[in-house]
């Protein structure tokens, strides 16, 4: 074969595997679809362990199925292609970001068919209760685009994952783009960071990139400050799905049910307590520890609040409540003399197609983040018209606003003190404010819920599906006329 044959051919088949593996890898599939893996805790638990010990791609199992659900129809539209590289079968900011941003460019974009959708699995390992979790419909979809044919030529990649993960990668993952950056017709870089600069290698890596998108005017501001070039650097607000994420359609969850009381008590005489939620992965960045302090001097159990914590773990155990617990007793917090406002830690693994319901069954979304890159629980709370009590840095600067949310200001700003984040700075939000402002949403309710109707408002205005998938169509269709 010689080298323009070679650059025909999708780029996603430059992955070699033995044809042993390939047939292996499809009658594993086919067996757990066959065999409603999805409700059959056996095969939950063997195919995950097969895809989370195998070095290869698992997006070959879905491509080479995926025949079975679909035809490849969309290859009549456009020889043009945009493959689209994510954690997709991963969930997490980087994987949940690039499925809105898919979903919308599906829906929205059939009406100009200027190029085709193809996805690949890349960034992060893959986990089968994400993909469990996931709508039907984004599952059928998923089936059609990982089999979509691109030509190397013709097609413009997007490497959706933290600069570590392009190629060449720091760590053990898919390439992206899948070979040398000049075979395709543009290399787009997708990401973010949560401090106020860029590492210089990732700068580098940015700089490799024909464009970089970031998602709000913070970030363009800072990796320009840092180093990447000014002409390569386009905001991309990030979507969210307002349809989905509606508070009309949705029945609160029963969070009691599946929720781990982990300080204080329930309170039996009142009827329902004031619930504050927060969803986070467990790490320093995202403010644990300013929210806990903040909750438990200012709220007791005659208060008739409640904190619920949807968390994971982010290299370290699911021991949370010891976590809590440990915390509280290091710390100079005095427990108040009608005992401690309750602590609920929800550890289970929550369906995606579950979130609007847990959303629903709160009065108030909370998180004082050191800092973040867009703030996906933030945008969803607030698309289900809860009020938000967020940190005014960072990502959520986007979006919050004094009609919208609760923006908590900043006392001041403090040094990373380890990981890969090192010497950068971020936000130490105020205790002090938080307290006041936690205080002040559950004593004014009407005020709350007026903010966090105006909050849905404003994320059906410039960020619904629609709006965005155009501000994406029209990028990539004005890069392709160059």
């Amino acid at each position: 074969m010689n080298p323009s044959e070679t650059n025909q051919q999708c780029p996603n088949r430059t992955k070699f595997r033995t044809f042993a593996f390939y047939s292996l890898s499809i009658l594993v599939l086919f067996l757990a679809i066959s065999f409603s893996f999805t409700k059959t805790n056996y095969y939950k638990v063997q195919y995950l362990k097969y895809t989370l010990t195998t070095t290869s791609s698992p997006t070959l199992l879905f491509r080479a199925i995926g025949s079975l659900f679909s035809s490849p129809k969309s290859i009549l539209m456009s020889s043009h292609c945009v493959l689209w590289m994510a954690p997709f079968l991963s969930g997490g900011g980087y994987g949940s970001e690039a499925w809105s941003y898919i979903l919308a460019l599906h829906q929205h974009h059939v009406k100009i068919p200027s190029f085709r959708l193809a996805i690949e699995h890349h960034g992060d390992l893959e986990s089968l209760e994400f993909w469990e979790g996931l709508p039907r419909d984004a599952k059928k979809l998923a089936y059609e685009l990982f089999q979509t044919q691109c030509r190397m030529g013709e097609t413009v990649v997007v490497c959706h994952s933290e600069p570590g993960a392009w190629n060449p990668p720091l760590f053990e993952t898919l390439p992206c783009p899948p070979t040398v950056y000049q075979n395709f017709k543009y290399v787009i870089g997708r990401t973010m960071f949560e401090t106020d600069r860029v590492n210089p290698d990732h700068v580098k890596r940015c700089n490799r990139m024909d464009y970089v998108w970031v998602p709000t005017d913070f970030h363009v501001s800072t990796f320009v400050e840092s180093g990447v070039d000014p002409s390569k650097v386009v905001k991309i607000v990030q979507p969210i799905d307002v349809k989905f994420f509606d508070p009309l359609k949705y029945e609160p969850l029963v969070v009691a049910s599946i929720a781990k009381l982990v300080l204080g008590s329930q309170n039996i005489g009142r009827k329902s307590a004031f619930v504050f939620l927060s969803v986070f992965k467990w790490e320093y960045r995202k403010g644990w520890d300013i929210l806990l302090e903040s909750y438990l001097r200012e709220f007791s159990k005659v208060d008739g609040v409640a904190l619920y914590l949807l968390t994971n773990p982010y290299h370290t155990d699911r021991d949370f409540g010891n976590k809590i617990l440990d915390f509280v007793e290091s710390s100079d917090i005095e427990e108040p003399d009608n005992g401690w406002a309750p602590i609920y830690v929800i550890d289970t693994h929550i369906a995606q197609s579950d979130l609007p319901r847990l959303y629903s069954a709160a009065d108030a979304f909370v998180l004082p983040s050191r800092g973040e890159g867009w703030g996906r629980p933030f945008v969803e709370a607030m698309s289900m018209s809860l009020p938000v009590i967020a940190t005014n840095w960072s990502g959520p600067t986007e979006y919050l606003t004094d009609d919208n949310s609760y923006p908590l200001p900043v006392d001041r700003m403090s040094e990373v003190l380890e990981g890969p984040f090192k010497g950068h700075l971020w936000a130490e939000p105020s205790i002090h404010k938080l307290r006041v402002l936690m205080r002040h949403v559950m004593e004014n309710p009407n005020e709350a819920k007026a903010k966090g109707r105006k909050a849905r408002e404003d994320m059906i205005r410039r960020f619904s599906p629609e709006i965005v998938a155009e501000i994406v169509r029209e990028h990539i269709q004005n890069i392709i006329r160059k």
